[in-house]
């Protein structure tokens, strides 16, 4: 008897809205701006059933022009659904032809909803011995879910797929039988789709309804027996609750028909793939398809020669067949054709050299002092900079060619042989290439080696040409070059603890591996150098960017002094204070849950303490959403939200900083060294990392003391904190030419207290703490475009008093708000907003159709330019400290910079002088119509300096 076939069915519309979501926080843009989020979450789902499940048959069906007949019984049906975003809009093709070329059949039928044409196709198959998997994250097709029908969700977010069979469906809905999901979600209505359902019924009421009376009809035939508002509501509503249930059912007699032959999975037409996968710049994906769908090579190793049989299709004779597990199997057993998606070192004609012994050495150097021009990169045994060792330096001059000079691993020995590349570094007539070249600055620092001369960093370069991608060197170099590096998985393995050092590696690997390196960053320079001045970068990248890379490299390296026993006592007293309140909570409550679980706590606060009435919002699995933003909008409505709030902010602190700072703590320096990155934030503010100081929050009393830990070197030193005076607001009144502000700034008035005179129309002296108080928060609130609805949440005011003080603050306003106006119709017209200097900020859904989306790319267009500027004009800052510090021989060092404040590590000897040379340099890093102030404050801990 021969095995059941299998046939998948996906759902287009909900994966591919499914992936664009799941990058909505880290969307995927290619090097031409362009949104692959959509595509790659699809192609993803789809590659992932193939490769898990090898179905025999598959087929794609789409959504075209919504459902004809919903819409003629109930015209409001999906009525209010926003607008498709624009990178699903630009996906489709893409998908479709991407389908095209894999011969899988697209199912789409003008009027009919993919629902209704997946549900037909899976009784027709079902009905020729077939099962049937329907891959979709969408619950209503469970009402089709039969003995041979099942519903197949996805894999997402760490959770494996799930398969629901009649078991599955029955205990998910508590119902008896499938079709009775059909009358679940007639009842319930569903928001997304618009359909009404009836009043007052939700989750749990639907389910009661239906171990009662069975169906939808059988309730309203006994509404005799349901008690008080809910009988109202129920039979004020029958016609909507049988409307519903026809709105919910899916269409089971579409004009479509199962195709066994054109369903079965059969050979993709590799040229036409690849070449949508170059297009799109998926790499990852294109070698995955090729693992995959792979043609040539031997018969197959991993499976059995009836599994064989049973996933290759049966093609005219002498035609190539196909077989998922990887063999293709043909009359005379054909080499691979498949081109090549890149170049590789295997076949790309270059030339590598290994260096060694004196003479090499000597020659290498010669040759190396004669250049204007050296990419180098350094090999290690580790990531981490402050211990990693030198295995080898690659250095590159040439395309295609590269010299490997490997190091002992005896570390004396190795300080002899970095030594006699001291005139190379520092050589101030050469410039450096590098990716990531901070990294190999703090190397080299180990060896005593300072590089000096002109730097040109690749990843820093690309960072400020395309923001939005990624920017790590196989990436740069597939994507601009065409070409696939080496990965280092090839020479160490894959992390873990099997994984092996560099130094286990053999040497003609090495040179192999970290001369391509070089290699290609030296390509990826000139073909950058070109692009950094057709995007008019040049002098941010010369000027700012680059020039910045020693200084975080040297305040990387210092670190700061930490005071672990205050933290472990904080710790412990922090135990105390978070169990005490969580026994509150408790009580509240009335009972013990799972704090921190999202479900449990929504569970409590909704259906149990009934805060916040009935429409709470739910999250895409059903249970409530209780995020940060629901409950500080709850917290006036009932203590124990206030307490919850508190609570959760503790153990944050509690696991984020307060007992996590003690491990970060090096054993070698006593310090603690945070990374900074210049290529992660769009805007051009620096990131930190390992740990995070950007993120420790200052308005909470708990916040600000974690800031106590951090101290002085010993007792010659204490902190010193420069903070920019409300520096964001200075720049928005100078780009927008704002008098009255900027008349305010220049007579050196409480611009809070100045706008508060203005926008509630009373004399300076007599602005009260509350309007002063309203005034700071639209004063920062409209940077960030505030409404009056988040202005009344962030405080008393009501909604309607925030608006007319958000109109009152434009009318005091009035080049600023033009100025807003200009930044958004420069960004409609350019595509891009740029600070003082000339960083842009791309905003590629300024002209979106969807009103959310394109609001939020209005936002960035006004507050981009601002909060970017402060970014440029700190770097600058910090930049012409660090040469004073180091030119003129100064002890104390620039240890952090977190947001507009800047704290050293000051000798006492030299506390009196630093302080003016610092508020100097600050308040003149950049000049504008109004000046900048600079406020410093000193201790023997952050906190007190602050």
């Amino acid at each position: 008897m021969s095995a059941q076939k299998r046939l998948f069915l996906l759902d287009a519309y909900a994966l591919i809205f499914r992936g664009y979501y799941a990058f909505i926080k880290n969307p995927r843009i290619n090097s031409k701006g362009m949104d692959t989020s959509a595509i790659m979450g699809f192609m993803n789902s789809l590659m992932d059933v193939i490769k898990r499940e090898k179905p025999d048959h598959l087929a794609v069906a789409f959504d075209n022009g919504g459902s004809k007949l919903r819409n003629e019984i109930f015209p409001e049906y999906k009525a209010h659904r926003d607008a498709t975003p624009e990178a699903i809009k630009i996906a489709l093709p893409y998908i479709q032809e991407l389908l095209k070329a894999m011969h899988i059949p697209i199912i789409e039928v003008k009027g009919y909803e993919a629902d209704d044409l997946i549900g037909t196709i899976a009784k027709q198959a079902e009905k020729q011995n077939y099962k049937v998997f329907m891959v979709t994250p969408d619950k209503d097709f469970a009402q089709l879910v039969s003995e041979n029908i099942f519903m197949y969700k996805p894999a997402r977010m760490g959770n494996g797929i799930e398969i629901w069979g009649i078991p599955e469906v029955l205990a998910k809905f508590e119902i008896e039988r499938p079709d009775q999901v059909i009358d679940f979600l007639g009842m319930m209505g569903d928001a997304a789709d618009n359909i009404p359902g009836l009043p007052g019924v939700g989750e749990v009421t639907a389910k009661k309804f239906l171990k009662e009376y069975g169906t939808m009809e059988n309730l309203l035939a006994n509404t005799d027996k349901l008690k008080g508002k809910m009988k109202e509501n129920i039979e004020a509503n029958k016609e909507k609750g049988i409307l519903s249930k026809t709105l919910a059912t899916i269409i089971l007699d579409c004009p479509v028909v199962f195709d066994e032959t054109d369903y079965e999975l059969s050979t993709p037409d590799i040229e036409k793939t690849d070449a949508l996968f170059n297009e799109l710049e998926f790499r990852r994906m294109a070698e995955q398809f090729d693992t995959i769908f792979k043609k040539g090579g031997t018969t197959t190793t991993n499976t059995s020669e009836d599994e064989a049989k049973l996933y290759k299709k049966t093609q005219p004779k002498n035609e190539e067949q196909f077989d998922l597990f990887g063999s293709a199997i043909s009359e005379d057993n054909t080499e691979e054709t498949h081109h090549q998606f890149y170049a590789t070192i295997d076949n790309t004609a270059h030339s590598y050299q290994i260096i060694q012994g004196d003479l090499g050495v000597k020659l290498l150097l010669q040759n190396l002092q004669n250049q204007t021009s050296v990419c180098f990169d350094t090999e290690t045994i580790s990531l981490d900079a402050l211990h990693a060792e030198l295995v080898g330096i690659s250095f590159s001059f040439e395309k295609g060619k590269g010299f490997y000079v490997p190091f002992p691993e005896n570390q004396q020995e190795a300080q002899v042989l970095i030594d006699k590349f001291i005139p190379f570094f520092e050589n101030d007539n050469i410039e450096k290439i590098g990716q990531n070249l901070k990294y190999d600055l703090k190397i080299l620092n180990n060896y005593n080696i300072k590089v000096k001369g002109k730097l040109f960093d690749t990843m820093i370069a690309h960072y400020l040409i395309n923001p939005d991608m990624r920017h790590n060197m196989d990436i740069l170099s597939e994507t601009y070059l065409k070409y696939s590096p080496k990965p280092i998985e090839d020479l160490i393995g894959k992390k873990g603890k099997n994984q092996k050092s560099m130094r286990d590696v053999a040497l003609e690997e090495i040179k192999e591996y970290a001369a391509e390196d070089a290699d290609i960053t030296l390509q990826l320079q000139e073909h950058f150098t070109l692009e950094l001045d057709k995007t008019e970068t040049k002098k941010l990248f010369e000027e700012i960017e680059i020039p910045l890379i020693p200084v975080l490299a040297a305040m990387e390296t210092e670190g700061i002094n930490l005071d672990v026993p205050f933290l472990n006592s904080m710790s412990k007293e922090m135990a105390v204070e978070s169990n005490a309140l969580e026994q509150k909570i408790y009580e509240t409550a009335g009972e013990k849950f799972n704090l921190a679980s999202p479900k449990q706590l929504g569970d409590i606060l909704f259906d149990k303490l009934k805060i916040g009435g009935p429409k709470q919002k739910k999250t895409k699995t059903g249970q409530y959403a209780t995020g940060e933003e629901i409950l500080s909008y709850l917290e006036k409505d009932n203590p124990i939200v206030k307490d919850i709030l508190e609570w959760r902010q503790m153990v944050k602190l509690q696991s984020t900083y307060i007992d996590a700072l003690p491990n970060q703590v090096d054993a070698k320096t006593g310090r603690v060294h945070t990374d900074y990155m210049q290529t992660v934030a769009a805007t051009g503010r620096l990131s930190s990392n390992n740990p995070n100081l950007q993120n420790i929050p200052i308005r909470t009393e708990r916040g600000r003391l974690i800031r106590k830990a951090f101290i002085a070197r010993d007792e010659n030193h204490t902190l010193v904190s420069a903070d920019y005076s409300q520096i964001e607001l200075r720049i928005i009144a100078a780009l927008s030419g704002e008098e009255n502000m900027i008349a305010a700034f220049k007579n050196h008035e409480d611009i809070h207290r100045s706008t508060a005179s203005k926008v509630f129309n009373v004399p300076l002296e007599e602005v009260t703490r509350e309007q002063r108080s309203n005034a700071k928060t639209v004063n920062f609130g409209i940077i960030y475009g505030v409404s009056a609805f988040g202005l009344s949440n962030q405080t008393d005011l009501s909604r309607k008093e925030a608006a007319e003080l958000i109109e009152a603050y434009y009318t005091s306003y009035p080049k600023l708000k033009s100025y807003m106006s200009d930044q958004v119709d420069f960004a409609r017209e350019k595509g891009y907003v740029q600070t003082v200097l000339g960083r842009r900020r791309y905003l590629k859904d300024i002209n979106s159709a969807n009103a959310m989306v394109r609001s939020g790319a209005e936002r960035n267009a006004v507050n981009a330019p601002i909060q970017g500027s402060a970014a440029d004009i700190i770097k600058i800052a910090m930049i012409n400290i660090h040469k004073k510090l180091v030119s003129e021989n100064w002890k104390s060092k620039m240890l952090l910079q977190v947001h507009d404040e800047l704290v050293f590590d000051v000798h006492n000897s030299e506390l009196e002088k630093i302080q003016p040379m610092i508020k100097h340099e600050m308040e003149n890093a950049f000049i504008m119509d109004i000046p900048l102030d600079v406020e410093i404050g000193m201790g023997k801990n952050w906190l007190e300096a602050h």
